[in-house]
């Protein structure tokens, strides 16, 4: 029951009030320390009440347990050292980590946590010491295995084309080998090891994204923007297309151009994930998946409709005419295509003056400039200009959230030899097993001097304002008119003290 209390008095809205009555709760625990206090009991969801705190973005309550729980190691002058308890914080050996729980909570009031002390300082030593330079070599790695898989994709096994064309508008002079004669001389195998390396890559990727998924669930391990979701999706249909066209290479079946066409365009959009790994980049990714599967999803289906009703009707206009006159219409799937290309003005309108042109096509063709150049493209403009402020807004701060989800994955992705725990252990110190973080903290001896000069200047402002109304109240009735320029240079002129005092403040400060 206490402990059920203790979750309850996190979600309450009024802090003081749940501080109070949350120590006063500790106070009747008999197992204050020990695998038995209230505090270190959890919920149904796993969450003990300092990560329910986190989740729930409860900053009050974060601070007052973090203050609870801190040591005081020595102070001298405004110099202090304090030993932050960090271990539910830290996430090394947690399966169920305080700093991916609050990237991966939907309430922004939780990322604020990140700016929290010893939050804040946790987060800059693990990337500082060992997120940022495994992230830079995974990045680099990457990307030399992507040229790597680019170079056997360009140098494919092809040979001539033996047969006869059977249409003019055939122009294909190459076709692919079959497997037999795919290994033949030094070069092929050359491309070989390139191909056993890109296979075995594939592998690796998926054998490390599975778990993670089966650990998350595929909804949240997909759906959340900042842990990189999308990038997760690109990355594993990346290592499908991979294997799908290492299975038509051993079959000698026709057509790998199209699963290795596909995985060559993800493999390289998915390099885009490696810019979280710095500052000026990182919001941006952000902000790109925000428009492709917010605005650009939604604009999608509007897009789909209008190609599909005018390509239709291109395709009806032009179904009796001489495909050799105008050939952009001269079948459904290409009137499709070159409908596309008007909607995104890739391509001006298809006209031959030489020949009479259907009278439909001029009235068709004016109505699709209309709504779509127009009209349905400017909408687009204006939709991801609204989520670009929406997002600048909070570009910090998802980077630092970006920043806390890759050190978080790549702490529980490495080897415990290469990435050791952070913190120093309580028995150094004779305060147990628990981990401790070690911070120094300097006092600013005229801070608290400008916040008694702050205070005495507001009482001096109040003062001011009573005693002018006072009078006001007062001359109302007898000497309203002649006496209210007076009391306003009154007022005026006694607000030229703490004016003054306002000034100085804001000089020193």
């Amino acid at each position: 029951i206490g402990n059920t209390v203790l979750h309850i008095l996190v979600l309450q809205p009024n802090k003081t009030f749940a501080c109070h009555m949350y120590s006063l709760i500790l106070s009747y625990d008999k197992n204050k320390e020990g695998p038995g206090s209230l505090e270190l009991i959890p919920n149904n969801e796993g969450l003990s009440p300092f990560k329910l705190a986190g989740v729930e973005g409860n900053t009050v309550m974060f601070q007052y347990l973090m203050q609870k729980q801190k040591q005081n190691l020595w102070s001298f002058g405004p110099l202090s050292t304090v030993l932050y308890d960090i271990t539910e914080i830290d996430s090394w050996a947690e399966d169920q980590s305080f700093l991916e729980l609050i990237v991966s909570t939907k309430k922004r009031e939780a990322r604020q946590i990140l700016d929290l002390t010893p939050v804040k300082e946790l987060v800059s030593l693990k990337w500082n010491m060992y997120g940022r330079p495994y992230f830079c070599f995974l990045a680099l790695f990457y990307i030399l295995y992507m040229v790597c898989f680019t170079m056997c994709c360009v140098y494919r096994p092809l040979k001539p084309r033996m047969g006869n064309r059977t249409s003019s508008r055939d122009n294909t002079i190459y076709v692919q080998k079959m497997l037999q004669e795919s290994y033949v001389t030094y070069e092929d195998e050359l491309r070989l090891v390139g191909e056993l390396i890109t296979v075995i890559g594939a592998v690796v990727i998926l054998v490390l994204e599975i778990p993670d998924i089966l650990r998350v669930g595929a909804a949240k391990y997909f759906g959340q923007t900042i842990l990189g979701g999308p990038f997760h999706i690109i990355v594993i249909t990346y290592a499908c297309m991979i294997l799908v066209t290492m299975v038509m290479r051993l079959t000698s079946t026709t057509g790998e151009v199209v699963p290795m066409s596909f995985a060559l365009v993800l493999g390289w959009c998915n390099v885009m994930y490696f810019a979280r790994g710095f500052q000026m980049l990182g919001p941006f990714t952000i902000m790109i998946q925000k428009m492709i599967f917010g605005d650009l999803m939604r604009f999608c289906w509007l897009m789909a409709v209008v190609i599909l009703g005018f390509a239709s009707a291109f395709y009806i206009i032009f179904q009796t005419e001489n495909p050799e006159n105008l050939g952009q219409f001269y079948n459904y799937p290409m009137s499709l295509f070159t409908t596309f290309e008007l909607f995104l003005t890739i391509i001006d309108g298809p006209a031959n003056y030489d020949v009479d042109l259907p009278f439909m096509y001029s009235v068709v063709y004016f109505a699709f400039a209309i709504i779509a150049t127009l009209l349905m493209l400017n909408l687009l403009i204006a939709m991801m200009g609204d989520t670009h402020w929406r997002v600048a807004h909070e570009q910090d701060e998802l980077w630092r959230a970006q920043v806390v989800a890759t050190t978080v994955m790549l702490e529980r992705k490495l080897p415990r030899c290469l990435w050791p725990r952070s913190g120093i252990c309580g028995r150094e110190f004779g305060l147990g097993d628990r981990w401790y973080l070690r911070i120094e903290d300097r006092v600013d001896p005229n801070k608290h001097k400008m916040m008694r000069y702050t205070e005495a200047f507001k009482a001096q402002d109040r003062d001011n304002c009573e005693k002018g109304s006072e009078k006001l109240e007062t001359n109302r009735d007898t000497l309203f008119k002649k006496e209210l320029p007076a009391l306003s240079l009154s007022r005026s002129t006694s607000r030229t003290s703490s004016h003054r005092g306002w000034e100085i403040l804001r000089r020193n400060t």
